[in-house]
């Protein structure tokens, strides 16, 4: 019996998700680790990955329910749609397994019974080959005292769960955040793997010769010298586009237009980052000032400076130079491979 049950809003059926791929640049892997909602929640932390969406996999019965699935032979999984130009499928696996106990043949922590058990689902003989490659890597790493029990199987069909099963761990982060501590998977992952466990990132900053060629000469100075560009004649000041500024170096996500906002200083101006995780602050002791200068985590690309004259709630101002920044519309996003922030702009 799912520990989650107790917590679940059982707010009446769900409906029916078709699963298709995001864009034909967007392949999909399905994996089975115990509860979706906690798999779901580690798997949209990946760079790269679009969408996931939680339901049930591996058995014989159509038309699964929360209440059904596991007499049908199926077992709770997630469809993870992403995008194999930021990241691979292997990586996928990886980041996968790496977040669940693929030893349990029996359930995952505290979901017992056969529709928590772990399993990966491939939908061609080369993801097959990949994944058995990953599995044996695993099984060769030390770190488990007990040989693996996540099955390798053919994909025969994905039933997307109950709405309310969906994003479950934004819609609902207090009981989710509850049932992750009491069910013993936080525990087992650092225990395991401590601080190896982090996303790969697909973000690069590219060799000398090939980022001179990528950049403008005005570009290459803001990001690469710590230049700053002319205030009011630039490419974003006065853009007021839905979408998002990302590095212009390595294309990592920095800030969204919904906390773009006219500071009236002629550089484009935003209350916060998109992604804290993408951003550094240095101190920044030039032109006989104290700043604190930001710059993007991946790339190291000099972005602009953060001052505390900002609007609420923050008071900040994160003052940027356009040259620094890549804009792309709401409608690009899905084609870019930045799906998973469409949200932003529902």
């Amino acid at each position: 019996m799912c520990l989650c049950i107790a917590l679940a809003a059982q707010s009446g059926e769900g409906k029916q998700m078709k699963t298709k791929n995001e864009t034909q640049k967007t392949a999909v892997a399905t994996l089975a680790g115990g509860c979706f909602w906690c798999v779901a929640a580690d798997m949209k932390k990946l760079p790269g990955v679009v969408r996931v969406i939680s339901g049930y996999a591996g058995g014989a019965g159509e038309k699964p329910t929360y209440e059904t699935y596991e007499a049908k032979g199926h077992v709770e999984a997630v469809q993870v749609h992403y995008d194999p130009r930021q990241v691979s499928y292997e990586q996928i696996l990886t980041y996968f397994l790496k977040h669940i106990d693929p030893t349990d043949p029996g359930g995952q922590f505290a979901d017992r019974g056969s529709g928590y058990a772990p399993a990966i689902f491939y939908n061609n003989a080369a993801e097959q080959e990949t994944a058995r490659s990953v599995l044996a890597a695993f099984g060769r790493s030390g770190k488990f005292n007990r040989p693996l029990a996540t099955k390798l199987l053919p994909l025969t069909g994905f039933y997307p769960a109950e709405t309310y099963h969906q994003d479950y761990d934004e819609k609902n982060p207090l009981r989710y955040r509850s049932y992750r501590r009491g069910s013993g998977r936080e525990r087992f992952i650092d225990e395991h793997w401590q601080n190896d466990t982090a996303p790969v990132s697909p973000y690069r900053k590219p060799d000398g010769a090939a980022l001179k060629k990528k950049l403008t000469a005005q570009q290459y100075e803001v990001t690469q010298h710590g230049a700053t560009e002319p205030p009011f004649s630039n490419a974003y000041v006065s853009n007021k586009k839905d979408g998002l500024y990302v590095d212009v170096v390595s294309g990592e996500p920095l800030f969204s237009s919904r906390d773009k906002y006219d500071s009236g200083s002629g550089w484009p101006s935003f209350t916060r980052p998109l992604e804290p995780g993408n951003i550094v602050g240095k101190e920044d002791r030039s032109h006989g000032m104290v700043r604190t200068e930001v710059r993007s985590r991946h790339a190291d690309s000099h972005l602009g400076h953060v001052f505390p004259d900002g609007p609420g709630p923050s008071g900040l101002r994160y003052c940027m130079n356009s040259a620094a920044l890549r804009f792309i519309p709401r409608e690009d996003l899905e084609k870019e491979g930045y799906g998973r922030y469409l949200k932003l702009f529902e």
